[in-house]
């Protein structure tokens, strides 16, 4: 049976580069590289024997990579991979984590002085800092002030995606909900790829897929997504909908790793959503934790 991926496989090191392909291999329609599907196919995107022959490696071999039996494939292998099932730049990257296989301890990143200075100091944008796990470990006034609860850990979770997942109030503070959840989810995906031996966030994934069948869902598809900057859509209780840009800056753990990343959010100037974010700064005046 050509299964499907889960996140045991996801988190598993042995098990993560099989269950990787496999969902991405179910994801490329036949007729997209010209193979004709036919009417009584039961096999959701491409065949084992069908991969492989696209990227001209045998059957027999792909099997063992998709089961966990092969291990470190070439950089050719992986190319040829890549190319046949369509994979983009941070998909790509994630395969080649996945088949380096590289163990080792998840970055220990904190908060220095300096850095919660840098927060107090952008007191006009809303800001916050995750580590690998999505933990907000950090954040300064008005970053609490937009999206609540931070300083309160009894009223908001400070894990993201356990708050996006398990608290039903996410899902009125970020109108565009299932994008949001698409993000995490694929962020997630490739910090559990660097990082597999890292016995909470293992734990964290698999509350999720066993918590939530959203997540269980999005993980199923293989999606791989790295946020670097864009536009969302946030709703206060205060301000109302707002519209605002935001660039996350990542800051190196000491081995050079990811190891904290910064989320600063703006509003374009002069208009209704820039007006409603510095009404916002006004009373925030609690202090940055």
């Amino acid at each position: 049976m050509d299964g499907s991926n889960d996140a045991s496989g996801a988190t598993d090191p042995h098990r993560a580069l099989g269950s990787f392909l496999r969902a991405r291999r179910g994801r490329v329609a036949p007729e997209d590289v010209g193979i004709t599907a036919g009417t009584r196919r039961r096999v959701r995107g491409l065949r084992r024997e069908e991969l492989a022959h696209l990227a001209g490696i045998s059957v027999d071999y792909y099997v063992r990579l998709e089961q966990g039996r092969a291990t470190a494939p070439s950089p050719e292998i992986l190319d040829a991979l890549a190319r046949a099932l369509r994979l983009d730049v941070p998909e790509r990257q994630h395969l080649a984590t996945l088949a380096a296989a590289r163990r080792g301890p998840a970055p220990r990143a904190t908060v220095s002085p300096l850095l919660r200075r840098v927060l107090d100091g952008l007191d006009e944008f809303p800001a916050f800092v995750t580590n690998h796990r999505l933990d907000v470990v950090a954040w300064n006034a008005l970053g609490t002030e937009l999206i609540g609860g931070l300083a309160d850990p009894g009223r908001r979770d400070r894990n993201h995606a356990r708050y996006l997942f398990l608290d039903p109030a996410s899902r009125e503070v970020f109108p565009d909900w299932e994008e949001r959840a698409r993000e995490t989810v694929g962020q997630l995906r490739v910090f559990a790829g660097r990082y597999p031996d890292d016995a909470e966030l293992t734990a964290l994934i698999a509350e999720l897929a066993d918590s939530s069948a959203d997540f269980a869902r999005m993980w199923a598809t293989g999606e791989v997504i790295v946020c670097v900057a864009g536009r969302k859509r946030l709703r206060h209780p205060a301000a109302g909908l707002l519209h605002l840009d935001y660039q996350i800056l990542r800051v190196p753990a000491g081995t050079g790793d990811s190891g904290l990343e910064i989320h600063v959010f703006s509003a374009t100037e002069d208009t209704p959503d820039a007006t409603a974010l510095a009404r916002l700064a006004a009373p925030a005046g609690a202090t940055a934790t």
